[in-house]
């Protein structure tokens, strides 16, 4: 690996997907010349696990240093490894439905204790979970059973028990989507949500969870206009939404944009990017892999620099190697939480 300089103001503030499973020499050299903070996976990079490690292990040695990668496994239908190689994982909303109430929380550890030990036995360390949206009666299809639950104390001690599996893991989370998707009637990713709640309400249920758990490392956030907030524009490329994200929530860790990809926003990639860094989110993410468009991101995104990279350097800071785990004994409580024999 070339040497590199410690300081993140060098990198650009982007995170980009790859086009496929393996990293060709012309992908690599645009990596090597973009210098994105990191990385995030999808399905389309995923074949094995010994696939997998030479991707993860070739995305690292284009940027000459441990860069983070992410992928987004929160289970059920939002898993990017998956079987015959991988577990297959209930919604998060239906695991919580099949837990004993008092047992809730240790299986949620549990389970994201078992993801994190799987991503980082392929390279991977840094997951798009937990979701600390509510489910509301209404919350469009797309993210209902990705949420832990219909109000804001149960999803609190949801999200909180998954991200402490996640990180005793060795595996950051990122917490999604801020300040809250779960009023959201459209699907995002194909059209721009509209919230109309005034902002007690607001205040009071969705942005509470995010509030309890602002002292997570890593956050993204929703493409989605609240009106109470800024009636023109998505939270995304709102700098009001952004200054109620770092204020009234109080969350100081680093702050991504969803995908940039999403139909939710409007413009260019480019135009996309600069809108959201110039809100104030300190990362773009681009997660398609299309050049044109990752060229484009990375030209609009600039580079980490002051606050930006003081919360990057932060929150790459938090990652540790894993705690020592007997996988089969998690794995067989999990198994028993799930069938409601709850261990005293």
């Amino acid at each position: 690996m070339r040497a590199r300089r410690g300081a993140l103001m060098t990198q650009s503030a982007t995170i980009l997907g790859c086009e496929g499973s393996r990293l060709g020499t012309d992908e690599a050299a645009f990596f090597r010349e973009a210098d994105p903070l990191g990385f995030i996976l999808f399905a389309r990079n995923v074949e094995t696990p010994d696939q997998l490690r030479r991707l993860t292990g070739d995305l690292r040695a284009a940027v000459g240093r441990e860069a983070p990668i992410l992928v987004d496994q929160e289970g059920g239908r939002v898993q990017r490894l998956g079987a015959p190689h991988w577990r297959e994982w209930l919604p998060p909303l239906d695991q919580v439905a099949r837990t004993a109430p008092e047992a809730m929380e240790r299986g949620l550890y549990l389970r994201y204790r078992l993801i994190a030990a799987e991503l980082r036995a392929v390279g991977i360390d840094a997951n798009c979970a937990p979701t600390a949206d509510i489910a509301g009666q209404d919350t469009h299809p797309f993210l209902k059973n990705r949420c832990f639950g219909a109000d804001a104390a149960t999803v609190t001690r949801a999200a909180r028990a998954s991200a402490e599996g996640l990180l005793q893991g060795g595996v950051l989370p990122v917490m999604k989507h801020l300040p809250g998707h779960g009023r959201a009637v459209v699907d995002s990713h194909l059209q721009l949500p509209r919230v109309g709640a005034a902002l007690g309400d607001l205040d009071a249920t969705d942005f509470a969870p995010f509030r309890a758990l602002a002292d997570l490392p890593m956050a993204m956030t929703a493409h989605i206009v609240f009106d109470a907030v800024d009636a023109e524009r998505p939270a995304t490329a709102s700098a009001a939404a952004i200054a109620l994200i770092r204020d009234r929530i109080g969350f100081g860790g680093l702050l991504m944009t969803d995908d940039l990809s999403m139909e939710a926003l409007s413009g260019t990639l480019g135009e996309r990017a600069a809108a959201g860094i110039a809100a104030g989110c300190d990362i773009a993410l681009y997660c398609k892999g299309i050049r044109a468009e990752a060229e484009a991101v990375v030209v609009a995104s600039g580079h980490l620099s002051g606050a930006a990279a003081a919360r990057a350097e932060q929150a790459l800071a938090c990652r540790r190697p894993p705690d020592a785990i007997d996988t089969a004994l998690l794995e067989a409580e999990l198994e028993a939480l799930l069938m409601g024999r709850v261990h005293g």
